[in-house]
């Protein structure tokens, strides 16, 4: 369904205003003033509410309503009195952004006078014959001359006689409107638009054996809308929105943010389920600048229960043993509350108590109570060698392979290694003999748990019987 299609079944339901969190139509309320808040979807884009006064006179008027966002959804537009709903009805609906700048206006003076200064003050004054990204080509007289081709980059000054109809500094909202009632109407504008993002950010701190970690979240918040949202009310919405239509490019850069020795601001977001998804609520106004990235403590915890898991794929990894940080997202692990998805960089510190980057992954939405696991980089000290002992065909249907994997760990501690061994492309698998016990992931997957001491090689082998 479009979303167009959307604010018609809000608008005919009367329930726009709930959508809108700025009031609703009869006697003004506390939120019905001046204002704008801002929802904030992980997806590029954004919904903007706006409560604005404007002086309408009886009969028909004409609106125009600025500083609203370049990439605006025209179709998502609703606007309406809050004073007094009945008494305005809107006939028409534009969306101007034919914005000025130095080609729209050469492109409307085309054929029409105008004057270049150089940088060396020549002036060449006459009528605009054409322009390109190099030259700009101005005739003192069209029929008999003479004709000026002047460098682009040798332009110090060019004047326009007026600014030509049609051109506008700013995007524009504009509506032809009848009003009833005239005078002064507060009143509520509703719209999508893309280029405003949002993702979390977490900077994750390992204790000295990587037994426990520190862990904070960052809201980064990223806006090429082409508007500014002053002391917006924020909420920010994680979870997979459906869209029809694909969000637009550009917007929703990625934001770092630097790493401070100083303790994390307590958490300024409430947390609640919404529909299907999570909203975070800002407890206090916030502006988001256009071409801005900012960040916002979301949640800080300490001591948080963790482990260091050593991973061998043989198959897919060669002889790299994959090193992940894990731990569980729950209340008995000072945690507990729905993640969003985002970035998340870990560090260690070193023994003069300087913090060192070790690695960084992207997690995705993680509900309370699930596991998180990062992966962080390949073990230097442990090495993996994977080899195909025998294939034997029982029947035409039929076949056993048996494999040998060593681990070699030349680490000063004693580790455990989990290898997976994957069995894509079988109808059936099973596991007829193996040297350590197997535990069945999935319905390609298999675990073994193997414990490698310390300067020692531990030897994994298993044979497993396909139907095909």
């Amino acid at each position: 369904m479009r979303a167009e299609y959307i604010f018609r079944i809000l608008r005919t339901a009367g329930l726009l205003f709930a959508l809108a969190g700025l009031g609703t139509p009869g006697a003004l309320g506390a939120e019905e003033k001046e204002g704008v808040a801002l929802t904030v979807y992980n997806q590029n884009m954004a919904l903007v509410k706006e409560n604005r006064f404007i002086e309408l006179k009886q009969g028909e008027n004409v609106v125009p309503y600025t500083n609203v966002a370049a990439q605006i959804e025209a179709s998502s537009v609703h606007f309406k009195s809050l004073t007094d709903p009945n008494a305005m009805q809107v006939l028409e609906q534009n969306f101007e952004y034919d914005l000025v700048d130095s080609n729209r206006l050469l492109e409307k003076y085309v054929d029409q006078p105008i004057e270049v200064m150089s940088k060396q003050d020549h002036k060449y004054a006459g009528q605009l014959m054409s322009y390109d990204d190099q030259h700009i080509v101005v005739a003192a007289d069209p029929k008999g001359g003479p004709v000026y081709m002047v460098r682009r980059e040798d332009v110090r000054d060019i004047t326009f006689p007026k600014l030509p109809a049609g051109l506008i500094t700013k995007p524009t909202l504009v509506w032809r409107l009848t009003c009833d009632k005239p005078g002064r109407h507060l009143t509520n504008l509703t719209y999508l638009t893309n280029g405003v993002n949002w993702l979390a950010d977490y900077v994750m701190v390992t204790n000295a054996d990587d037994t426990a970690i520190g862990l904070s979240g960052w809201v980064t918040i990223s806006n090429t809308s082409g508007a500014n949202y002053e002391n917006a009310a924020l909420k920010l919405i994680a979870g997979e929105v459906h869209r029809v239509v694909p969000a637009m490019g550009g917007g929703g850069g990625e934001g770092e943010r630097k790493l401070e020795e100083t303790k994390p601001a307590p958490p300024q977001f409430a947390e609640k389920a919404f529909f299907e998804y999570h909203m975070y609520t800002l407890q206090r106004p916030t502006t988001v600048k256009d071409r801005e990235t900012k960040q916002i403590s979301l949640l800080s915890a300490e001591n948080v229960p963790a482990k260091k898991v050593f991973v061998y794929n043989g198959a897919r990894y060669d002889k790299k043993v994959r090193v992940y940080m894990e731990f569980q997202n729950k209340k008995e692990a000072n945690l507990g509350i729905p993640l969003p998805k985002g970035n998340i960089r870990v560090y260690k510190a070193d023994v003069d108590g300087s913090l060192e980057f070790i690695g960084e992954d992207e997690i995705d939405h993680t509900p309370k109570d699930e596991k998180v696991r990062a992966y962080l980089g390949d073990a230097f000290d442990v090495v993996g060698e994977r080899r195909q002992m025998q294939t034997k065909r029982i029947d035409a249907h039929t076949q056993e392979q048996t494999f040998q994997i060593k681990l070699r760990n030349h680490k000063t501690d004693d580790i455990t290694v989990m290898v997976e061994e994957n069995f894509f492309g079988w109808t059936e698998w099973e596991i007829t003999e193996s040297s350590f016990p197997p535990t069945k992931k999935d319905q390609f997957t298999v675990e073994f748990s193997v414990p490698v001491a310390k300067d020692k090689e531990s030897e994994l082998k298993y044979t497993v019987k396909y139907v095909f």
